[in-house]
């Protein structure tokens, strides 16, 4: 029986996309308090899970099982201490720069590589985990799902900003909407007390849930592109965690034997990529270029983009046009073009062979209705390096011909990249360092050259300054590449 069963009051219901939803108060199973919803528990679970698979697909998981089987296992053991342990918790870490870490309805749970980067114990791990975990104990986001999302509920997310699977202008499917969701102040602080308690449960130093939040705090935005809002985005100030955390500890102690976890977890990030992996695609400029791929494309110039698992995304000011570059299967351009048009709502207007830049092409401006905006667009089908790439420009059908000489531009930019520069390109990583000796850290990256300026490796380190006298004996980070 759901915790929405035992506890139902003043409770209505309607039909959704076929699901039948009950709305009304439940008991938070983490506080014991009263709160709306408008789920039931399996609903929580089901779009949880829907949203992870959406997440892992356009975000994408960092390449390294045991890295993924490490942070799992402290995740399991935290939730296995929590109000709710018979949930499908799952635990991973998402190819991202960005420090952050975000819960899904129901269970999943990830932490960004930019997060893992910045850490400097399991338990700060731990920390972590552990007020993520609150997160799904407190139902937090499940309180804050909307009747559109659950409408979504069995009907499959598929690929990001495919244009015949959503609608025009969404450039966020329910996984990547649920990120965003910005808890209230309370919620947050709820989910730093739960955390703290599943950390002290684990036997975890609690004392290192401040150094997380002080790193947060000096790191601040970085300019990065990145799938993810920051950590400061979504959360409230550090500042004020800090002396929330400290306020807990006077009355809450660290246990003498409590577990710091340093080593091992510096252990497990060795040689992790640090920041932008140019090997997945990067921009510079106006240009996008794919050493592996080795291919290239210029986006229009102003438009925001966006490199993602699974597309590249250029979008104009206000929304008003999308740009994308997606894989359209182990097929001929001409079979990848009969098959988009052939969609439901789609219309050709006008469809031709061409040769772009030496590569086989086809050209297609076609018309298509999604929701109540009927957009047009142009489509080019490129067959190169044994792929067919599909690259995508649309807009409303009203404002076509003000981005057709754009449209036109970005397809026919597509190309091979020769640039040795470019297609040497590696991604910059961590480096863990045994110090044979005590030495400051300024002394420290003298003799071991790091690709980060050293204000920067002071906050991975977590200390204050380059003046900082590190032990003999002591690991420490420092970025190569």
């Amino acid at each position: 029986m759901t915790a929405l069963k035992r506890t139902q009051l003043r409770a209505s219901a309607w039909l959704v996309g076929g699901v039948l939803v009950v709305s009304g108060c439940v008991r938070n199973p983490a506080t014991g308090e009263r709160q709306l919803s408008l789920v039931s528990e399996a609903q929580e679970v089901q779009l949880g899970q829907q949203a992870a698979r959406e997440v892992e697909q356009t975000i994408g998981l960092v390449d390294d099982q045991e890295l993924q089987a490490y942070v799992a296992r402290i995740g399991k053991q935290l939730a296995a201490g929590s109000e709710r342990p018979s949930l499908p918790w799952r635990f991973g870490v998402v190819d991202d720069p960005t420090p952050n870490a975000f819960a899904l309805p129901g269970g999943p749970i990830y932490v960004t590589r930019g997060m893992m980067n910045l850490m400097n114990s399991e338990a700060e791990l731990a920390s972590v985990l552990g007020h993520e975990i609150g997160h799904v104990t407190a139902r937090h986001s499940a309180a804050m799902i909307s009747r559109q999302q659950l409408a979504q509920l069995g009907l499959g997310l598929g690929g990001i900003l495919y244009p015949e699977l959503q609608s025009f202008g969404q450039a966020l499917g329910v996984g990547l909407e649920l990120l965003f969701l910005k808890h209230g102040r309370d919620a947050e602080r709820q989910a730093d007390d739960l955390g703290f308690r599943y950390a002290g449960r684990g036997h975890y130093d609690l004392r290192e849930m401040a150094d997380v939040f002080a790193s947060l705090e000096r790191i601040g935005e970085m300019e990065q592109r990145s799938a993810l809002p920051s950590w400061l985005t979504t959360h409230p100030a550090p500042a004020e965690r800090v002396e929330r955390v400290n306020a807990m500890l006077a009355k809450q102690p660290a246990a003498p034997e409590a577990r710091v976890g340093r080593d091992a977890y510096l252990n497990q990030i060795d040689s992790l990529v640090y920041g932008q992996n140019p090997r997945q695609g990067f921009f510079e400029d106006n240009m996008f270029y794919h050493p592996d791929l080795r291919f290239q494309f210029r986006v229009p110039s102003g438009w925001q983009a966006q490199n993602l698992p699974q597309a590249v995304v250029a979008v104009a000011p206000q929304g008003a046009a999308v740009f994308q570059l997606t894989l359209a299967g182990d097929v001929r351009p001409e079979e990848a073009a009969r098959r988009f048009i052939s969609q439901p709502g789609v219309r050709a207007l006008a469809s031709e062979r061409e040769t772009i830049n030496g590569i086989p092409a086809r050209i297609t401006v076609f018309d298509a209705q999604t929701g109540n905006t009927p957009i047009r667009g142009m489509l080019g089908h490129l067959a190169y390096g044994g792929r067919t790439y599909e690259l995508a420009a649309y807009t409303a059908t009203g404002a076509f011909e003000s981005y057709q000489r754009a449209f036109e531009r970005a397809i026919s930019s597509f190309g091979p990249v020769s640039d040795r520069r470019v297609l040497g390109m590696q991604p910059k990583r961590m480096d863990i360092v045994r110090l044979d000796r005590a030495m400051t850290l300024a002394e420290f990256e003298r003799t071991h050259d790091s690709a980060i300026p050293l204000r920067e490796l002071a906050i991975l380190n977590q200390v204050p300054n380059e003046n900082t006298r590190l032990a003999a004996g002591t690991l420490v980070k420092r970025v190569v590449g």
